[in-house]
């Protein structure tokens, strides 16, 4: 069994990062001694306090940060981000940044945290005055803090660190500085509270509605799968699915394959995503944020490529979903690792080995994509075994998997999900069981949220791929992920285009068709940060006009 395993990388020549530097040098020489400062304040999240305390000047910072890989002439926008933050915008021309772009960037690449950026927005309203009353009234409880220090003068920047340091604040425990403030700078109080209000939005300004109308919710178990709003119009006017001469679909040619039906013939969502599901209703989109997607590592890639099997059909046609998979989630930043024909034992060490991987504590999200033969809310291994999605994705939950915890976990499966081929004719849907109506959101976030299920299909019927060109959902959803990413789309209107598209896909004779299912308990957006590289164009992409 061949299995691939490779991160993105950048590089460039020595000339490019000689003159990279020289840029680095030339911003060092415009900052003063507050500027590093203020630097060496923000980057206390990315950068140790004993690497810190080292720096004397920003080019320090700077060399660390490109040590880390936190900072390279291909992905610059962190330094611009702190650029902007210490209001020295007029040295964003020399990162070939303006400051509208790197507002307009600042809600999904920003990696500043809304807590450090309080403290250095306070920092700058709180006088030499302010600070010595400050430690005034705290000097019995915090007696080490002194007012004078050889060679050093204390600011309200390192006496709002040490506080931090002492644990006497966090970012969910402002008691003592709101307290400090209201005391000594009652105006200050105001950005405290609006602090939190913008903590309980995860961190986001609120948005209109027009900005996103997704629905998400978790259906009570009445075997109605969850889709997004676009899906929920499709179940009225009909199902349709497809196929295209010279297509074959993910279902074996096996007499004795078992049909794994609800009882009234299709599947839960809740027997596919996880062994417990708590119910949700719609999310506004006053409730939703922005998923984070700025820390060390966009997250790990993990595609399950079955191909060759023991008695049923080869699957020609998969090893260009693979290779198309890699070539996008690579350009997005994952470390992506195929597995081609993978067993049931090898698939079991898989799940293991990604649900205790230590990579996760440092990166923003998670997927896993499936390419192989299924039944209904099951996949099959290489040696024909049946094995449930909710076997699959149960891994990943908060409590077995809690360096995932609170990040996106997306599943993609390119599977059949049944027997049936749909043809291009409307059927009325069945109406949703008015006593099954999903309650109220729950306060607490249960374990099983934050995942995305995208189904090439259906539950019930066939998923079906082209022997040359590779499945015509995986080709979608790889063509508009490259598409629009970079137009800072979300992973639901994204999944939406896809639907549309491949429903728009027919074979020459028009005679079968195909809808794609997505369900999720995502609690915000998910919005891959542009890459900093133009995609490739090694590889071209299949779509519909």
């Amino acid at each position: 069994m061949a299995s691939q395993c490779r991160s993105l990388s950048f590089s460039s020549d020595d000339n490019g990062q000689s003159n990279f530097r020289g840029k680095l040098l030339t911003i060092d020489s415009k900052l003063g001694s507050q500027d590093v400062e203020a630097l060496k304040f923000l980057c206390r999240d990315c950068i140790s306090h004993k690497e810190l305390e080292k720096a004397s000047s920003a080019s320090d910072i700077f060399d660390h940060l490109l040590a880390e890989e936190q900072l390279s002439e291909e992905d610059s926008f962190f330094l611009a981000e702190l650029l902007y933050l210490i209001k020295q915008k007029s040295l964003l021309r020399l990162l070939n940044q303006t400051k509208e772009q790197v507002e307009s960037l600042l809600p999904t690449r920003g990696r500043v945290s809304l807590f450090r950026k309080l403290l250095y927005e306070l920092s700058e309203s709180i006088s030499s005055d302010n600070l010595k009353n400050m430690i005034f009234l705290q000097r019995d409880s915090i007696p080490k803090i002194q007012m004078e220090k050889p060679n050093k003068t204390l600011t309200s920047l390192s006496f709002l660190a040490y506080l931090e340091r002492q644990g006497q604040i966090d970012e969910d425990n402002l008691k003592l500085l709101e307290d400090l403030c209201r005391r000594v700078v009652p105006n200050l109080v105001r950005k405290i509270e609006k602090y939190k209000r913008e903590k309980e939005n995860h961190g986001k300004p609120e948005l209109s509605p027009h900005e996103y109308i997704h629905e998400a919710f978790i259906p009570h178990p009445s075997y109605q799968i969850n889709s997004m709003k676009e899906n929920a119009d499709w179940r009225k006017n009909g199902r349709t699915c497809f196929e295209q001469k010279g297509s074959r679909q993910d279902q074996p040619s096996k007499s004795n394959a078992s049909s794994r039906r609800s009882d009234n013939g299709i599947p839960s969502l809740k027997s596919l995503l996880y062994p417990r599901v708590h119910p949700l209703m719609t999310l506004r989109a006053q409730e939703t944020g922005v998923y984070r997607m700025n820390r060390k590592h966009r997250g790990h890639c993990v595609v399950v490529n079955n191909h060759t099997f023991t008695s049923m059909d080869d699957r020609p046609g998969t090893d260009k979903d693979a290779e198309h998979l890699k070539h996008v989630f690579e350009w997005l930043g994952f470390s992506v690792c195929v597995y081609d024909n993978v067993t049931k034992g090898r698939l079991d060490e898989v799940l293991q080995e990604y649900k205790s991987h230590p990579g996760h504590a440092d990166g923003d999200c998670f997927v896993f994509c499936v390419l192989s033969h299924g039944e209904y809310g099951a996949v099959y291994s290489s040696d024909e075994i049946l094995v449930p999605i909710q076997e699959i994705t149960s891994h990943f939950t908060a409590q077995k998997c809690p360096s995932l915890a609170h990040k996106p976990k997306l599943f993609f499966i390119q599977a059949c999900q049944g027997e049936e081929i749909q043809p291009p004719v409307y059927i009325e849907a069945d109406a949703v069981n008015p006593e099954h109506v999903a309650p109220s959101l729950q306060k607490s976030i249960p374990n099983e949220a934050d995942f995305l299920l995208g189904l090439a299909t259906v539950p019930g019927y066939k998923a079906l791929r082209h022997m040359v060109d590779g499945s015509w959902y995986i080709q979608s959803l790889c063509h508009h992920l490259k598409s629009l990413v970079p137009r800072n789309e979300d992973i639901l209107s994204i999944l939406t285009v896809v639907n549309r598209d491949v429903s728009q896909k027919a074979d020459s004779k028009g005679k079968w068709k195909q809808m794609p299912q997505p369900a999720f308990t995502l609690r915000k957006k998910l919005v891959f940060p542009v890459p900093p590289v133009k995609f490739s164009p090694q590889v071209a992409f299949q779509s519909s006009p």
